[in-house]
C-alpha cells in the first residue's frame, strides 16, 4: 500500500493552522476544507466531512481519486470534494485548495462584492480581481459548475456568494498565504467602502505590469 503519511500530515497541519487562526469561521466547528493534489499519483488528499478540526488525527485525513472514490481513510471525505476535484481538473497550475469561511471575505460574499486591484502585492500574488462566484447549495453539482466556470480568469482567490472563499496555490503554503492576503485586502476594502469616500484603485498600466511580472516568475 502506498504511503501518503507526509501528504496527510501537511493537510492536517494546514487545516489546524487555518482553524486556530479563524479562517474557518468557528474554531470548534468543521466548516471549510483543505486539499492537496498529488499530481504524480493523480490522487487528492482532503479533510473529512463534519469532524471538528481540533479532534482530527492524521488517520482521519482522506485520500480520494478524481472520481471521488475513497482510496484511503475511514471517514467520509469533505462534502466539497467534487469542487476540489473540479478545480484540479480545470487548473493545471493548482496543486492545493483551501476553502475558507474567513470573516471579511464572507462579508463581501453576502453583498456580492468583487475586489478590484488595490495593492501591488495582492495583484501580483492573487490576480487583477477577486471575482464573486454565484451561489449554489453547498456540496451541490451546481456549485461545482459555478466554481469551474469562474476559474478561467486565472486568479488564485475567489469569493463564493453567501458562502465563503476559495484560495488556490501551487502548494499548501502558497494557498494559505493567499488566504491571508485575501483577508487583508477584503478587510481594507470593506472599511474603505464603509467610509463612503472614493476608492483608489491601481492604474491599469500598473495592473498589467504586475500581471506580466507574475507570468514571468
Amino acid at each position: 500500500m502506498a504511503d501518503y503519511e507526509a501528504f496527510k500530515n501537511e493537510v492536517l497541519s494546514s487545516a489546524r493552522w487555518l482553524c486556530d487562526n479563524g479562517f474557518f469561521g468557528a474554531k470548534l466547528g468543521s466548516g471549510g476544507n483543505v486539499s492537496l493534489y498529488m499530481r504524480a499519483e493523480n490522487l487528492i488528499v482532503i479533510t473529512p466531512s463534519r469532524k471538528p478540526y481540533h479532534k482530527l488525527s492524521i488517520n482521519d485525513i482522506c485520500v480520494i481519486d478524481p472520481q471521488l472514490n475513497l482510496i484511503e481513510g475511514h471517514l467520509p471525505p469533505s462534502m466539497e470534494s467534487a469542487m476540489h476535484a473540479g478545480v484540479y481538473k480545470s487548473r493545471s497550475d493548482v496543486k492545493a485548495v483551501v476553502h475558507t469561511h474567513q470573516m471579511f471575505a464572507s462579508v463581501l460574499a453576502v453583498i456580492k462584492q468583487p475586489i478590484p486591484a488595490l495593492f501591488d502585492e495582492i495583484t501580483y500574488e492573487i490576480g487583477a480581481e477577486v471575482a464573486v462566484i454565484p451561489y449554489a447549495l453547498s456540496g451541490s453539482a451546481a456549485l461545482v459548475d459555478n466554481v469551474v466556470s469562474g476559474l478561467q480568469n486565472g486568479c488564485r482567490c475567489y469569493i463564493i456568494q453567501n458562502h465563503g472563499a476559495l484560495c488556490l496555490g501551487a502548494d499548501l503554503a502558497e494557498a494559505m498565504h493567499n488566504a491571508e492576503l485575501l483577508e487583508k485586502t477584503a478587510q481594507a476594502y470593506f472599511y474603505a467602502l464603509c467610509s463612503g469616500r472614493e476608492i483608489s484603485r491601481l492604474p491599469d498600466d500598473a495592473v498589467q505590469r504586475l500581471l506580466s511580472m507574475r507570468k514571468q516568475s
